[in-house]
C-alpha cells in the first residue's frame, strides 16, 4: 500500500483484491500487490468480515434499518423523562409542538425502547433464542454486531458517493449505542489526598482502560474522516454505469466500452465513467489528495487491529493444534532458506515462492505462523512455565542465538513482509481463533471496530483508483 502516495500516472497495475463485501463466502485469486484494473473484485475486502461471525443471524443488506446490532443498551431508569435521556443520546429528537406531533413522538419513543428491548435481550442470551444457554460471550456477540452493522449500512456502498443521510444517522446511532459500554470498561488506580485535618490517604480512583482511552477516539476520529471522505463526492465529474447499461450508441459510454473488460463474475459493481476528453486537472488534484488521505486512515485501523489482535491471548485450543515440527510446516525449501542463509530476507523468499494466488498467500500465512509459535514453544521449553502467557513473559530471557529463537524471529519477520505486501489478506487461522475465544468486551470492540474501518479505507482506496484507470484510458485514447 506505500506505493499509494505516488502519482496516479504509477498505478497500472494488475490486481485483483478481495472477495465480494456482500458475499463473505466468495474466494478470490489475486495475484501480485497494487490495484484492479477495473475486475470487478476491486470494490471490496475481505478482512471486513470476521470469520466468526457467523454465529450471528443474517442481515439484509438492502435495508439500513435491518436489526443489524444486537446490542443496544436500555435505559436502567423508570420515567418518562429518563427514557427521553436515553433517547437523546441515542440521537432521538424530541419535538414539542402540537398535540398532534407529541403523540406520534410518543409512539416513535415506544417503538425505540421496543427495539432497544429486544436487542438488549439478543445480548444476554449470546444470540441463542432458544435460552439454553448456547450462545456465544459477550465480547463475540457484541464483534458480530459491528459486522453486521457495517454490513448494513456499507454492504451495498459500492461507488463513491455520499452516504445515504439515513443510513448515516442510523450507523452513528448504532455505533454510538454499541460503544457506550466502553464508558463503562475502567481500571483503578490509586491517589494521594490531603483531608482536612491535613493527613495523607490513599484512595483509589477510575478512568478508562488505557487501551480504550487511546483507541477509541482515534477510531471515532478515522470514521468521521472516512465519512467526510465520501461526502466530497456529491459534485464530481465522473458517473457510474452499470454494466448492462452500458450501450455502444451512447456517447458517454461508448469509448469507455470499448477499452474496460468487466469480469462477468462481478456484473452487478456499477462501471466508473468520465467525459470523452477525461477529467480536469482539478478532480484529478481532488481524487489524489482524498486517495492519499484513505491510504493513511487505512495504515491507522491496519495497525490498530494488528496491536489489538497482538494483545488477546492465544486460545490452548490453537497451542495444542501447533505442529510438533516447525519444519513440516513451512515445508523443507522455505525452512532451508530460512535456516542455511546468513542474512536472511523475507522479500527475496517471497519473490522466489511466486506467489500466484490470494488464497496460496492465506495458506502460507498460517503455516509460517504455526511455525513461528512451535519454534517459540520449543525456545522456552527448558523453562518449567508452560502457560502461553508465561512463555510470552520468558521470551526475553531466551539465548539470542538459539536456533529455534533464531528460526522463530525470522518466522515473524516473513510473515510481516507477506501482511505487507498483500495487505487485503483475509485473518489467519489465529486471528479467527483468537476473536471466537475472546472474552475481552473492550478488545472485542476495538477490533471489529477497526476492522470495518480499515475494510471501507480500502475499498475507497479501489474505487479511486479505478476512476484513474479509466481516465488513463480514456485520455491515452486521445
Amino acid at each position: 500500500m506505500d506505493n499509494l502516495s505516488n502519482s496516479d500516472e504509477n498505478y497500472d497495475l494488475g490486481y485483483q483484491p478481495s472477495p465480494s463485501s456482500t458475499d463473505q463466502n466468495d474466494q478470490s485469486t489475486t495475484g501480485t500487490p497494487g490495484y484492479s484494473t477495473l475486475s470487478g473484485d476491486s470494490f471490496v475486502y475481505c478482512r471486513t468480515y470476521s470469520e466468526t461471525s457467523a454465529f450471528s443471524d443474517p442481515v439484509d443488506d438492502h435495508s439500513c434499518c435491518s436489526e443489524a446490532s444486537p446490542s443496544h443498551w436500555p435505559a436502567t431508569r423508570s420515567g418518562a423523562q429518563k427514557n427521553q435521556a436515553v433517547l437523546t443520546r441515542l440521537g432521538t429528537k424530541q419535538r414539542k409542538s402540537n398535540a398532534d406531533e407529541k403523540l406520534d413522538d410518543q409512539e416513535s419513543l415506544d417503538l425505540e425502547l421496543e427495539m432497544m428491548k429486544e436487542r438488549f435481550a439478543k445480548l444476554l442470551l449470546g444470540e441463542d433464542m432458544s435460552g439454553s444457554g448456547k450462545g456465544v460471550c459477550t465480547a463475540v456477540t457484541i464483534s458480530n454486531a459491528i459486522t453486521n452493522l457495517y454490513a448494513t449500512v456499507f454492504g451495498q456502498n459500492l461507488m463513491l458517493e455520499p452516504l445515504n443521510p439515513e443510513k448515516k444517522a442510523f450507523w452513528k446511532r448504532e455505533m454510538d449505542c454499541i460503544l457506550s459500554v466502553c464508558d463503562y470498561i475502567v481500571e483503578f488506580t490509586s491517589k494521594s489526598q490531603n483531608l482536612r485535618n491535613g493527613t495523607a490517604v490513599e484512595i483509589m480512583e477510575s478512568r478508562p482502560r488505557s487501551d480504550i482511552y487511546i483507541n477509541l477516539p482515534a477510531l471515532r476520529k478515522l470514521d468521521a474522516m472516512l465519512t467526510e471522505i465520501l461526502d466530497s463526492f456529491q459534485d464530481r465529474e465522473f458517473w457510474y454505469a452499470e454494466q448492462g447499461s452500458m450501450s455502444s450508441n451512447s456517447s458517454r459510454t461508448g469509448s469507455f466500452r470499448k477499452v474496460v473488460q468487466r469480469n462477468d463474475e462481478k456484473w452487478w459493481v456499477p462501471v466508473p465513467c468520465v467525459p470523452p476528453s477525461g477529467l480536469s486537472e482539478k478532480a484529478r488534484k481532488h481524487l489524489r489528495h482524498k486517495r492519499d488521505c484513505a491510504n493513511q486512515i487505512h495504515k491507522a485501523a491496519m495497525a490498530i487491529n494488528s496491536n489489538v489482535l497482538a494483545e488477546m491471548e492465544i486460545p490452548d485450543s490453537y497451542m495444542a493444534s501447533l505442529p510438533k515440527s516447525g519444519r513440516a510446516s513451512v515445508g523443507d525449501p522455505i525452512y532451508r532458506f530460512m535456516y542455511t542463509t546468513e542474512k536472511f530476507s523475507p522479500d527475496h523468499l517471497l519473490d522466489c515462492l511466486n506467489i500466484a494466488s490470494e488464497h496460496e498467500a492465506l495458506e502460507l500465512a498460517d503455516r509460517v505462523e504455526a511455525s513461528m509459535y512451535t519454534w517459540r514453544r520449543k525456545a522456552c521449553m527448558s523453562h518449567s512455565k508452560s502457560s502461553w502467557g508465561m512463555v510470552k513473559d520468558l521470551m526475553s530471557d531466551v539465548d539470542r542465538s538459539d536456533k529455534n529463537h533464531i528460526l522463530a524471529e525470522r518466522a515473524e519477520s516473513l510473515l510481516f513482509a507477506l501482511k505487507q505486501r498483500y495487505p487485503e489478506l483475509a485473518q489467519t487461522s489465529l486471528d479467527t481463533c483468537k476473536i471466537q475465544y475472546n472474552r475481552d468486551v473492550g478488545q472485542a470492540i476495538l477490533e471489529s471496530y477497526s476492522r470495518v474501518l480499515e475494510g471501507l479505507a480500502f475499498n475507497i482506496v479501489a474505487w479511486i483508483e479505478d476512476v484513474f484507470f479509466v481516465d488513463r484510458t480514456i485520455r491515452s485514447q486521445e
